[in-house]
């Protein structure tokens, strides 16, 4: 997409989402909700919900695990229906991300203005959580932060068709409905509520951890960034709003690393694993995490920390899998 079909797309995901996202509060109050809506916005919201996460998240940006061709053209898919952004350059967007945490190049983070106090806390949210995505310089070359994806030809045509998957992540929900429902109504309402309304949830909920996750919360590690744990969305983000421990180990296939914290898309990454479906599985051991901990907390940490970040991947010399592995 152009710059100009780009603000055209992220107008409407956030308007027709919303305007549905109220309609479907409208016919709750009113008691017109069925099971088949339930079973829609259910099955859609576990399928773009894990596409996001362990798809877009942690295979394809951090190379957490490795897994099958099928699988992972079913995780490209799922977060492409997911209506956040094309594989490719999502995952470009959080490799820089990545690279500069709340420093200056960071593309969503809630620290970029200088304004103080309270207006300013709200601009800084308000950016990190949507509206860097309307920002006209905004920029993140996969030939620069992801070659090694840019390479793969089936993630290429899943984002040179990403409107067609968002569209069929509309259109199955309604599916979902009229076999379960057997009515033109329930399609209907099938793609209000495992549509529109699941991608006003669910986008929120991503959008959460760029912006309460980096301002409100606990901070195990003290990383070089803001990042923070925020216990309240682990269920609704599959375990993404642990984000202070993933910023401390970006490579870690689970970012829950205590038994309290709960982490659906590393229990799936498991089970994956378990049928052989998943394979060099990165693990951090408990010696490990305390080790780093104490090593950062000698040195303090925050956005104001000295950080050299590392080189874009297509500036470094290492491309290879063990080389792209350690570079995110």
């Amino acid at each position: 997409m152009d710059g100009r079909e780009h603000h055209t797309f992220i107008l409407a995901a956030s308007i027709l989402p919303l305007l549905g996202f109220v309609a479907a509060i409208v016919l709750l109050w009113n008691s017109v909700v069925g099971v088949s809506d339930l079973v829609a916005f259910g099955v859609m919201y576990v399928i773009a919900g894990l596409g996001v996460t362990a798809g877009y998240h942690r295979l394809f940006a951090h190379r957490a695990f490795k897994t099958t061709r099928p699988l992972k053209l079913f995780f490209a898919s799922a977060g492409a229906a997911a209506g956040q952004a094309p594989p490719l350059i999502w995952t470009a967007h959080h490799r820089k991300h990545h690279r500069v945490a709340d420093k200056p190049g960071d593309p969503h983070s809630p620290y970029g203005g200088d304004e103080p106090g309270i207006r300013g806390l709200a601009k800084g949210l308000w950016h990190a959580h949507m509206g860097w995505l309307f920002d006209e310089d905004l920029d993140a070359d996969p030939m620069r932060y992801c070659p090694d994806l840019a390479r793969d030809k089936d993630l290429r045509w899943i984002s040179r068709y990403f409107v067609a998957f968002v569209l069929a992540g509309l259109l199955l929900p309604g599916l979902i409905g009229l076999a379960i429902g057997g009515t033109l109504a329930s399609f209907a309402t099938g793609v209000l509520w495992g549509g529109l309304v699941r991608f006003f949830v669910s986008n929120h909920v991503t959008y959460a951890i760029n912006s309460v996750c980096h301002v409100f919360g606990r901070r195990r590690f003290e990383v070089a960034d803001e990042s923070r744990n925020v216990g309240w969305l682990s269920l609704a983000s599959f375990g993404e709003s642990w984000h202070n421990n993933h910023h401390a180990f970006p490579r870690s296939y689970t970012h829950g690393m205590r038994w309290y914290e709960v982490d659906l898309s590393a229990q799936f990454i498991r089970g994956l694993e378990r049928l052989g479906l998943a394979w060099d599985v990165v693990r951090v051991d408990r010696a490990t995490m305390e080790r780093k901990a104490e090593s950062l907390a000698r040195v303090g940490g925050g956005r104001h920390v000295p950080h050299a970040p590392p080189k874009p991947l297509a500036e470094q010399r290492d491309l290879s899998p063990a080389g792209v592995a350690d570079v995110e």
